[in-house]
């Protein structure tokens, strides 16, 4: 017994730079052959008030963090296409602070399923089996900084290739992109948190991601030791679905009016609502 649909549809083209996002999907016709409430289109009011765009799971995070009881401060990191985290500092909306980071899965599963059938390097078997080439590595890692340092980073997974990897076997390429990804997103973990102070915390991992354990080695090899990574399924939460979960209880937000992004989340103006609410039935 469905009341609302939440629709997110597929993100084609997202830049917050240039106020443009661009997801397929009709929530006018999925409300018209569903004959149930949709509510879509979630990021253009949060872009009209001067946001990103991006992200909006950190209001739902918030919301897993009281459902698990732990204490905070504490971070959700969701390792998807591309990598966001949330910081949830206090039980206030106005506190969560949170930012796309870097590339999450985008770049291996591209490489694995340029190389094979595959669709994603399951548990990063395949990248165990490889050897990181080092020097190409350093290359691909000092070209990032350089774009870092000019303020040039893009965090759409089309801004990515793999020219840097081109030549190298199956496996040394999931290898080096594997140690590549993980790197940035260690590096981008620490400069996160230390513009929040010093405080220890966990870490829970969210997303796809979180079953490439070469990639997780490789973040954690990054962070100090006050900052601990954990699997989010170990609190009883299934980490696969919290993406999907988010945008159900966004609807939700949206039909009533509520907040979805805020200041320090997407860099909006003010608390913003977000999402289209239709009945074409």
């Amino acid at each position: 017994n469905i009341d609302i649909i939440g629709f997110h549809g597929q993100t084609i083209f997202h830049n917050g730079d240039e106020k443009i996002s661009r997801q397929l999907g009709d929530g006018n016709l999925l409300s018209q052959l569903v004959k149930k409430k949709v509510v879509y289109d979630f990021r253009q009011n949060d872009l009209k008030n001067g946001g990103q765009g991006a992200p909006l799971a950190p209001i739902f995070h918030k919301i897993i963090s009281k459902e698990i009881k732990i204490d905070l401060p504490l971070c959700i990191l969701n390792l998807g296409g591309i990598a966001n985290i949330t910081a949830i500092e206090s039980d206030e909306d106005l506190t969560l602070v949170s930012c796309d980071i870097g590339p999450g899965n985008c770049l291996i599963d591209e490489w694995l399923r340029k190389k094979t059938e595959k669709k994603y390097d399951k548990g990063g078997s395949i990248a165990k089996l490889g050897k990181i080439n080092t020097v190409i590595l350093n290359q691909a890692l000092d070209n990032q900084e350089s774009l870092k340092t000019k303020n040039i980073l893009s965090y759409d997974a089309k801004d990515f290739d793999l020219n840097f990897v081109c030549g190298l076997s199956l496996n040394d390429g999931a290898a080096t992109i594997t140690e590549f990804t993980g790197s940035v997103l260690g590096e981008a973990i620490l400069d996160f948190l230390n513009k929040l102070g010093d405080k220890p915390r966990k870490i829970l991992v969210c997303g796809g991601g979180r079953k490439n354990l070469t990639l997780i080695k490789s973040i954690k090899k990054k962070l100090v030791e006050k900052y601990t990574i954990e699997n989010i399924d170990n609190h009883g939460i299934d980490g696969d679905f919290i993406e999907s979960q988010a945008f159900a209880y966004l609807a939700i937000r949206s039909s009533l009016k509520l907040p979805i992004s805020f200041p320090k989340t997407t860099g909006c103006k003010e608390p913003s609502t977000g999402g289209v609410l239709v009945q074409n039935f």
